[in-house]
């Protein structure tokens, strides 16, 4: 019955399939479709979507072409493109750059089925918490459409809505990429990361965007982080304008700094709101370790007398002790020239393999990047060149940053383009040197030296107090010889799997033989003989029966093979 009932959705699943397929050889990615063996699907796809491979785009670079496609996929595909974009440890540099330019701009929903979201939403009554919500969209993107509204209050704000429907899109979608990653895991060995894995992170953030709430409530902690700063705002958020799938915040009046003619700005202003960018920046990466992620042009906004906003709060950063610490030691190791440090850092950061500390090749490569910042004393370090050069000597390595070390990376670079562009000549350096001081000293100061030797003390004491005990019991079980050694062997079940099926072909080999040999011994016997004991004809059976298990045998070793 379970089956019959899933009917719909695996034809849905084969027509999405079909469709992508479609798209993909449309776009000159024929040879991919066939490497993952999708080209059963291949006709279909063509038939359905009048793909063809010799299609007006495969003269584009392959990224720009990737790129086409997802836009023709719709939503989800845009989404994914969009956070490889921020994520150039899982695609090449020049990809991540070409998936910047997907774009969000979407049709929009019409506002009757924006409506029924809202109805859905609010079960009491639109009426009893707003006053008016204007049908014409502010603004349409591929998971939420934007309307002006006006609260009971009288208040004007704007409502975030997410798009009816976009839950089961992303569902389907989403187990249509997990099985094309498992595909590729198959075919490409080498890519120094699990797709799988990849699509399951996408997945959890794709969800995370849709239910509001999670934006709602980065938007207030950040408002809360910058209460005693007046020239950094946040949107208010309205709570009771606010459920899963609804947002309503203030609407920010301001110029987008992608809107900004800075050669209109004096130079006094220039300089203010760059160092008001900067600050903000630093104290939310490197002080708190809570951040914008996301803080391009188009989420900025010039409030006039060196004031700016930042708005759209849905992708953040969070910077934890596992990563402000190796980040800290990295720091102070490429100031001391100490490769040994930069060593340990980079695999604490990475969680790699601890042979990766000895292997030559790797630590070559970290004396060079060590030596780049020789003699350049740890203020005047530039940290976003120095974050960008070690993770690309881990990705050449194939060693994975944190996601949110990479989306550190992305923010400072992009504000450090945005205050080039405005202010060539500030010194982002030489104004990072207190955060990253402050950073080094949380990690190395004589307050950190004595808290972490105070931990350690508790720590051993802690174990003194439990040891006895332990020790006992382990006594207890080894006068009761009941102390077992489990040893786990990570390839044994391969190497059994292995020799059972080299056996059972040695077996198959002397059954078949056997049955020749038999056969043979029959119609030789028969040779004598007038035929009428048929002993022939039973010899000619084995010879058959033998055939036929040579040819079974044979196919079901290919099957294995694939």
């Amino acid at each position: 019955m379970s089956n019959i009932l899933g009917l719909p959705n695996a034809i849905r699943d084969m027509k999405r399939y079909a469709e992508i397929v479609g798209v993909l050889v449309h776009h000159g990615f024929a040879e991919i479709v066939q490497e993952l063996k999708l080209d059963r699907l291949l006709d279909k796809g063509l038939s359905l979507f009048g793909a063809s491979p010799g299609s007006r785009f495969t003269h584009l670079p392959r990224a720009a072409r990737l790129r086409r496609a997802m836009e023709q996929l719709g939503p989800v595909l845009v989404k994914l493109g969009q956070f490889l974009s921020t994520r150039a440890d899982l695609v090449p540099a020049e990809w991540a750059e070409e998936f910047k330019l997907l774009q969000n701009q979407c049709p929009t929903v019409p506002f009757d089925d924006i409506r029924k979201r809202l109805d859905q939403e609010f079960p009491d009554g639109l009426k009893k918490t707003f006053r008016s919500i204007d049908p014409k969209p502010f603004a349409a993107a591929s998971i939420a459409q934007v309307h002006r509204a006006v609260l009971i209050s009288g208040k004007h704000i704007l409502v975030k809505v997410v798009r009816p429907g976009i839950e089961n899109i992303i569902e389907a979608d989403c187990q249509i990429l997990d099985a094309l990653a498992e595909l590729t895991e198959q075919y490409f060995q080498n890519l120094g990361y699990s797709p799988r894995d990849v699509v399951r992170e996408f997945r959890r953030e794709i969800l995370r965007e849709i239910d509001l709430t999670h934006e709602g409530r980065a938007t207030d902690r950040f408002r809360a982080m910058f209460a005693d700063d007046p020239t950094v705002e946040f949107p208010q958020v309205y709570w009771k304008a606010t459920t899963r799938y609804v947002l309503g915040v203030e609407e920010i009046k301001g110029t987008l700094f992608s809107e900004l003619d800075e050669k209109k700005l004096s130079r006094d202003e220039r300089r203010a709101l760059v160092e008001t960018g900067s600050r903000a920046l630093f104290r939310q990466c490197l002080d708190v370790g809570f951040f914008h992620a996301d803080p391009h042009p188009s989420n900025l906004f010039w409030l006039g007398d060196g004031r700016l906003a930042f708005i759209d709060c849905g992708m953040v950063g969070q910077l934890d002790d596992e990563i402000t610490q190796p980040l800290a030691q990295l720091l102070v190791g490429v100031a001391q020239g100490n490769v040994e440090a930069v060593v340990d850092a980079a695999v604490r950061l990475t969680d790699a393999d601890p042979d990766k500390a000895v292997d030559r090749t790797f630590r070559a490569d970290v004396r060079d990047y060590v030596e780049h910042f020789q003699n350049v004393p740890l203020g005047a370090i530039d940290l976003g060149v120095l974050l960008q050069m070690l993770f690309e000597k881990l990705r050449a390595h194939h060693l994975r940053c944190p996601a949110d070390l990479v989306l550190l990376i992305k923010a400072i670079t992009t504000v450090e383009g945005i205050a080039k562009r405005i202010d060539p000549e500030f010194d982002m350096v030489a104004f990072a040197e207190p955060y990253v001081q402050a950073l080094v000293e949380r990690r190395y100061g004589a307050r950190a030296l004595a808290e972490r030797w105070k931990n350690t003390m508790f720590a051993y004491a802690g174990l003194v107090e439990t040891l006895p005990r332990e020790v006992a019991q382990l006594l207890r079980l080894l006068r009761r010889n009941k102390v077992t050694v489990q040893l786990e062997h990570h390839e044994l079940p391969r190497l059994t799997n292995t020799v059972e099926h080299a056996s059972r072909n040695v077996a198959f080999a002397m059954i078949i033989a056997a049955m020749l040999v038999g056969s043979s011994i029959l119609v030789l016997a028969d040779r004598g003989r007038d035929g009428s004991s048929g002993i022939g004809t039973l010899g000619l059976v084995g010879f058959c029966a033998a055939c036929v298990f040579i040819v079974v045998r044979w196919v079901m070793n290919r099957k294995r093979l694939k």
